[in-house]
């Protein structure tokens, strides 16, 4: 019986999320019949010209998430060797629940702070190259990072802790110290699951919402001449929540066409955020150990 009702539960999600991406590609089939495949390569969004090219938003949201995660992996990860290799039992789990906190704040208090702080400090940190303001993809970057914090040190930590202490004792029987151990044992063997950490927490950056829309700036059409330009880091730009949160998916309601381009991104997202999702769940069922 508990095994029927579990059948049951997983196909009602699978359902589930069957008809949401089936109602997202029938809501935006206009856009895909007036755009074609240049609704994914186009450089400008004018809705008012019946324009719409969501390159623009789809650069900010990987450039956004991948600084953020740049940012916060190498804090995340050391975080995590200290709690899993150095504390004992009960100080581990005190910084575990410390650190998760973070998880708990409303991500509007994020945006809120990332205005009263970050943004200035953006700003005068980099104000010999004549920024507008401080609302930028750097100032979106900064303030995500900190936000997907608790997810890397998390996931690091349940990852690093999953290799077996016999591994441990072996290697320190063998000669090897403390550190050695870390580098050569724990971080070798928990890679597939420190992978995986990271592509989950780089899925929920792409996913988030309030924090980016408050600090990014929402200009749209910000694409560099050249991809791995860094100027448009400092300068306000568009991604695709920020542009899915704005006042432009109320206007764009009543106009087919237009609606069909916002859906579109809200399937863009969806597409991107799943496939990071699997891909992380993937690698995190394999282990080295």
């Amino acid at each position: 019986m508990t095994r029927a009702w579990s059948w049951f539960f997983s196909f009602v999600a699978l359902a589930t999320l069957a008809f949401l991406v089936a109602i997202f590609v029938w809501q935006s089939l206009p856009v895909w019949h007036h755009e074609g495949w240049t609704y994914l390569t186009g450089p400008k969004w004018f809705f008012r010209q019946r324009e719409f090219g969501a390159l623009p938003m789809i650069y900010g949201s990987v450039v956004v998430s991948v600084v953020a995660l740049v940012l916060a992996a190498p804090l995340g990860m050391g975080a995590a060797v200290f709690t899993a290799e150095y504390l004992s039992r009960k100080p581990r789990l005190a910084v575990k629940v410390l650190i998760e906190l973070l998880a708990g704040v409303p991500s509007v208090v994020y945006g809120l702070l990332g205005i009263l702080l970050l943004r200035n400090w953006i700003y005068e940190l980099f104000a010999r190259f004549d920024l507008l303001s401080g609302d930028t993809l750097l100032t979106a970057a900064v303030l995500l990072s900190v936000m997907i914090l608790p997810t890397v040190v998390t996931l690091s930590d349940d990852a690093l802790r999953a290799v077996p202490a016999t591994q441990r004792r072996a290697a320190r029987a063998l000669g090897l110290t403390r550190s050695e151990t870390i580098l050569h044992v724990s971080l070798p063997q928990a890679r597939r699951g420190l992978s995986a950490e990271l592509l989950l927490a780089l899925g929920r950056a792409f996913g988030e919402t309030i924090a980016v829309f408050l600090v990014v700036g929402r200009q749209d059409n910000n694409l560099p001449e050249r991809l791995l330009s860094l100027r448009p880091l400092l300068e306000s730009g568009q991604t695709l929540t920020s542009k899915l949160g704005s006042s432009e998916t109320n206007i764009g309601y009543g106009d087919p066409l237009h609606w069909g381009a916002i859906v579109g991104l809200g399937l863009i997202l969806l597409v991107l955020t799943g496939a990071l999702t699997v891909l992380g769940t993937g690698f995190g069922k394999r282990s080295d150990a």
